[in-house]
Order: C-alpha cells, then structure tokens, then sequence
C-alpha cells in the first residue's frame, strides 16, 4: 500500500476510483492506480519527439508526486486514464442558441458529458421570455425556466460514469427580463436538484445600484428594452434568496471578460457548475491541485515553506495538465477542437488550511492573507516558467494569435494556467484539507464504507494538545461539540488563534481570503463563504458588494442551517433554537443510518394487559441504541402488525439520529382499556408505555455501568455541531458538509456540485 494513504482515503479509492472486474470486485491497487494514470499521461510527451527513456522519466515523475499526495488531478483524469472510457475533464461549458435545435444538441451533448463523468455549465440568456412569439410555429416561447427544469430532469436520469449524478451550472444575465423569476427559482429546494444557479451581475448593474437608480432589460431576442428596474429591488430579492438557502450565487460577468485571454475567439457567458472555470461554449478544462500540506520543510527547527519543492510540483503539475489534454478522450468533436484551440488549464491548491496550521498562522490573520498573495503568486509564475518552456518545444495555443498573451508578447502553450477549484474527494484521498477553505471541525465522527464509526481528531490539533499536556477524553467531547475550539476555556489562545474552523471566521476574512488567491488566479477560485444562522441580510449584501470591490469574479455564500436538508440533531442538541423566522414551506428532512449485517442486543419480556410482550434493542459498536422491534403472540394478528409497525418506526427515527429520550416522552404513559402490573408494583398501562420503560430502563443502565467505569480510559463517540452540515449522506450515512459550492462528505468522498 501507499504508505501516505490512509484507511479512509483506501475506501474512498475502493469504492470510487480503483478499476473493477465484471463482478465489481477490486481489482487493482492504489500503486498500480497511480502507475496507470502516470503511465498514460506521460505517453503524450511522445506527440513532441521524446524518446522512450525520457517518457518513462516523466511517468516516474507524474507517479512520484502522485503517489506521495504531493499533487492530484481531478477525479475524471484519476477514474479513466488509461481506461476505455478515457474522457479526463472536469468542466463543460456548452452554448444554448435561441432556437429548439440549439436547446435540445446542447441537451444531447450534456447527456453525453454527465455519462462520461463531467459536469456542465450554460447561459440560458440567449432564450427569449416566456410568451415571447415564436413566428416559425406560431406559438409562443415557454422561457429560459421551463428549458432549465427539462435539462434538470435529464440531469437526474444519468449517472455520470456509473459513479456519480451530473452537475449544472445555469446562469442567467441580471439584465434578462425573466431575472426576477430566476431569481427565485430555487426558492423551493426540491426544485432543479440538479443546477446550481448564478446571476451574472454586470458592472453597469453595479452602477445603477450604487446610484440607487433603475436599469433596463433587454429582449435578448430582439434586442428591445421590455421593462425598466430598480437595480436595489432586484438586488434584495437576490440577497434574501441566497440568505435563505444559498442560491442563486452571483459571478461578476464584465470581471470575468476583462480576464478572458482569447477575447478574439469570443465571449466568456457561463462557468462550469462550482463557478471556478469560466469557459468559452466548448471549451472544457483538466484541473489538478497541489498539496500545500506538502510543501513545508524544517527550518531552524520550525517549519516553513519549501519553495524549491513547491517549484518542482508546480513546473511537474503544468507538465502534466498540459499532456492530459493530448491523453484525452473527448465526448464530442467541438469540445475536443475548442479546448485544444486554447489549451486552458487549471492548476490549483488544497490543503492551505493545513499548511497555515502548521506553520502556526490563523486563518482569519493579516499574516494569512499575505502568505496566500505569496504562495499562490509563486505558483502562478513558476506555472508561466514551464508553459513559456512548452511552448518553444511543442508551440504556442492556436488561438494565440490576437489573445491578450499575443498582444503582451509572452508566447505561451495554455491560455489559462491558474484554478482554485473544489479538491472534494481528491482532498480526502490527500488527507488534507479542502482547496482554501478553512478547517470543517477540529474533532468529528467519520462513518467509513463498512459502517464503521471513527473519532476523527485534528492530527495537528491532538499532537498540540499532547504536546502540552491537555489531551483528554473530556476535552475532546467538548470540544467536538461545537467542532471548534474557540470557546473552550481549557485552550490556551494561541491555540485558539491558530486552529480556526470554517465558522470562527467571519465572513470578512472569508472574501480577503479569496480575493488574495484570485489576484494570481487566471480562471476563478471557489470558495464558500460561511455565515452563522444569526447572520442578517444586510450582511450578505455587505459580503457580496466587498467581494465585488476586491476583485473576486463569483461568490458562493451558505448561512448555516439555512438548507431544508440540515440534520439538527448533529452534536450538541441541548443548545437554544434559533430565533430567526423559518419560512412557512421550509421542512427538516432526516435520513437513517444504514443498518449493519450484525448487530447484538437484549430482549426483555413484559407482561401486559394483552399479553406478555418481548422487546428487543439492538446496538451499535459503541453502544448506542440502535433499533427496537417488539413482538406479542403470533405474527399477522392484528396487536402483531401494529408493534411491528411501532418497531419500525421507532427504529427509523432513532437511526436517523432522532434522540431516543424524546422517544421516550411521547410513548410514556399512553393508556389502553387493559393496564396491568408488574412485579415490584410498577404499572403498565399499554404496550406502547411498557416499550417506553424498557428503552428508558436500557438507557439508565448504560448511563449507571459508565459512571461506575467513568476513570477508564474509553473512546469517545462525538459528531460535530451541525455547522456547514446541510444533510446525511446517502452513501455511508455520514454528515455532508457545505464546502467550496458543494456538498461533501467526509467519509466516503461522495459530492454533489
């Protein structure tokens, strides 16, 4: 095995990445992995001359950085090269012309897309309005909405690559004169489960709303003003949808094009799905992140940045992208001659979280900020040195000429160069933290793919902890509590001060942050922006008018608990309910546990007024209550199928992670027309109150055993404080987290974009 590989990144390998046999056994290694996707990237280098000895040198290169977690390209490339499927890009974006020919090729090209593991982006904003003539039959135009609930409902019938659900992005121009009702579109969350949404803000929007005045909608059919807007109105509309739930996002799209490199090729209108690659119709991108966590050395016995090694990945990893668009299988012709018309590549980071750690840096610091502007600057350049270097040795990109880089005089092989992108699963396989996000919680369960539950502590949280003598048992609970330590009395503030979750930084520091990467940014960079329940509107608005002044080219905000998906009951249950206003149609979804093959319990008989009745509790591996299921005489009588009926309920809402005391209460006391005693004088007044008292019995009884056994040294079963947690995953049942525009799950590497 991969010494550098943990159990859980194995797992997530075995059941994502790793090549199967007909019978969905494994049947090859994480090292053979690596072997196969260096083995086929490298071959490219023989398109340029190479000779078979300089080819295996950049294998062995390529499996190098791979195999040390040092780099990693995005999961289509890790999946397919080498494989028949062969298509290694992450992010489509496609064209949607006025025309049914246009909206339903495009269809057809996404289906494509998804069944090969990638994710798309459009701009509905070439479709005319709703009830907008159509002369050629004499109708009228359904609207930009009603083609984007269609691509969504064929988004939701393919599986890309048999691993995972298509993702979109739909965009549409704030001066479109469907904007308002885009702009709520996703009001309800059970609606277009398959988009992300975005409005392209425009500078001259931006003016009109500075100036507080209205601006104009424009038929994009024809080209007539419809209608005039207050810029403030719509603006509000957009803010309060994404305080809500999260959604739309919006992206600067005059920002974007004053940073499109080939302007003479066209138009930059829509990104893929998280928003971090604007792309030209066709164009598609190969993504690959570098390891911060890695590139750290010692220094007069502190840690500090490895520049020469940081040079070396970047130089190896613009190498890499650059042949994997030669390696790659496209789905269609346009995209395969528009993407090798640009060479676009995105070369980003993960693990910057882990690597401020280390070196001692909060987050949310000036210092953090700096170092960002320094490292990601570094890598831009040496990104430059190695694709100038390509370009004298296999060519300049053929849309060069009459490109912003022809115009600077700098020949280039890639248009684009730079991409902070979601690491999602490649972050997990890493072991490190995602892109530039902030730390999720320092301490949190994590249930693994045989349904195994793990206490899952910070590595360079507890080895701090030991260090100075505080790790303990108790510390650990309460600080998994919250998943922070911030407000821990038992935690010196310079511990504080450096191990900062998502949460512990206000939304500030969350956009400085980003606007420092995007400074050396060729594309875009994705990232969250985090809000407590508490936060209000108006600090929304503030967030996204100072990202807009600091240059970022999108934003992404999620107010925690603000999705109908959150599980509530993740950590410390026992804290206040928040005071905001819940809208009348949001509801809390829960979601049980998978059950185990083998579970063991107790069965306890009960007499009762209807007879003797059995009750049995099964348990987790550590103990916890997990399923309850009864039974009375013999099956298919009418007292039998009710009990069952109870059973089954009772289990689903427990292993959903209903707390079983509220169980308790509501079955506690309830009478039927036969009570009865038992021995000791205890009354039973129904089936219902005896299943009640031999739950609370179980629970009192464990309680007793602990407080006896209470000095021992036992492993602690905690999950983290429901922040940035937004659902259960449908995989491993583990907790899905909020993170760079997706949802994530720590266990099992599942993500929806």
């Amino acid at each position: 095995m991969s010494t550098g590989l943990t159990q859980n990144a194995l797992k997530v390998l075995e059941r994502r990445y790793l090549t199967k046999d007909s019978n969905g056994k494994v049947v090859e290694t994480p090292e053979k992995m690596f072997e196969r996707v260096a083995s086929h990237i490298a071959l490219a280098d023989k398109n340029y001359g190479k000779s078979d000895r300089e080819v295996n040198a950049t294998e062995l290169s390529f499996y190098e950085m791979m195999s040390n977690l040092e780099f990693m390209p995005n999961s289509p490339t890790l999946m397919n090269a080498g494989r028949p499927l062969g298509q290694l890009s992450a992010c489509f974006v496609l064209p949607i012309e006025d025309s049914i020919e246009s909206i339903f090729e495009s269809l057809k090209a996404a289906a494509l897309i998804h069944k090969s593991g990638g994710g798309t982006g459009f701009d509905f904003s070439r479709l005319r309005p709703r009830n907008s003539r159509v002369c050629s039959t004499d109708g009228v135009s359904s609207g930009p909405i009603s083609f984007m609930r269609v691509y969504n409902a064929a988004t939701q019938e393919i599986k890309q690559g048999g691993r995972r659900r298509g993702a979109n992005m739909g965009i549409l121009r704030v001066d479109h004169p469907e904007i308002m009702e885009f702009i709520t579109a996703k009001d309800d969350n059970k609606e277009i489960t398959n988009f992300n949404i975005s409005i392209a803000i425009t500078d001259k929007f931006i003016d009109a709303l500075e100036k507080e005045e209205e601006y104009e909608l424009v038929d994009p059919h024809n080209g007539k003003v419809t209608q005039k807007l207050e810029a403030k109105e719509v603006f509000e509309l957009i803010v309060k949808q994404a305080w809500k739930n999260g959604e739309p996002g919006i992206v600067f799209i005059d920002k974007i094009n004053e940073d499109n490199p080939t302007p003479n090729v066209g138009r930059i209108e829509s990104t893929n799905p998280c928003g971090e690659q604007p792309l030209l119709p066709y164009e598609s991108c190969n993504l690959g992140s570098i390891n911060l966590s890695k590139m750290l050395r010692e220094e007069s016995g502190k840690l500090a940045v490895d520049w020469e090694r940081l040079r070396v990945i970047t130089q190896r990893g613009v190498h890499f992208l650059d042949n994997v668009i030669d390696r790659n299988q496209f789905p269609l012709p346009a995209i395969e001659k528009q993407t090798k018309h640009t060479r676009k590549i995105g070369l980003g980071v993960m693990g910057w979280a882990d690597m401020l750690i280390k070196l001692g840096i909060g987050y949310n610091s000036e210092a953090a900020v700096e170092l960002a502007e320094e490292v990601m600057g570094f890598i831009l350049n040496e990104a430059m040195v190695k694709s100038q270097e390509l370009a004298q040795e296999r060519g300049v990109f053929p849309a060069y000429e009459g490109s912003t880089w022809d115009k600077k005089k700098i020949k280039i092989r890639n248009a684009t160069l730079t991409t902070i992108a979601p690491t999602g699963t490649i972050s997990i396989i890493s072991d490190c933290s995602s892109g530039i996000e902030p730390l999720f919680a320092l301490v949190y369960t994590r249930h693994v793919m045989d349904n195994d539950r793990l206490l899952k502590v910070n590595p360079d949280f507890e080895r701090a902890l030991e260090e100075r003598e505080l790790y303990s048992n108790e510390l650990v609970e309460e600080i998994a509590a919250e998943g922070s330590c911030s407000h821990s009395d038992d935690i010196p503030e310079d511990l504080k001060r450096t191990f900062v979750t998502a949460h512990d930084v206000a939304p500030e520091w969350h956009i400085r942050m980003q606007a420092a990467f995007q400074k050396f940014v060729h594309n875009a960079t994705s990232k969250t922006i985090n809000f407590p329940n508490s936060a209000t509107v108006e600090e929304v608005k503030e967030t996204y008018l100072l990202a807009y002044k600091l240059g970022c080219k999108g934003t992404t905000i999620y107010r925690d608990k603000s999705r109908e998906e959150q599980v509530l009951n993740i950590g410390d249950t026992t804290s206040e309910p928040s005071t905001q206003e819940i809208p009348d149609n949001m509801q809390v979804v829960f979601k049980p546990r998978p059950r185990p093959k083998v579970l063991r319990g107790t069965t306890t008989n009960v007499l009762t007024g209807c007879g003797t009745l059995y009750v049995t509790i099964n348990e987790d591996e550590e103990g916890n209550i997990f399923e309850v299921f009864m039974q009375m005489g013999k099956s298919g009588g009418c007292a039998a199928s009710q009990l069952e009926a109870i059973g089954r309920l009772i289990s689903t809402s427990i292993r959903a992670g209903v707390d079983p005391e509220a169980i308790i209460r509501q079955l506690k006391g309830i009478r039927c027309p036969s009570p009865s005693w038992e021995k000791g004088g205890t009354r039973i007044f129904s089936c219902a109150d005896a299943i009640a008292r031999v739950v609370e019995d179980r629970i009192r009884e464990k309680e007793t055993q602990e407080n006896i056994s209470g000095t021992e040294k036992v492993k602690v079963s905690v999950r983290a404080k429901g922040r940035n947690v937004v659902g259960v995953c449908p995989d491993c049942g583990s907790s899905l987290a909020h993170e760079e525009g997706c949802l994530k799950c720590m266990s099992c590497g599942y993500s929806k974009c």
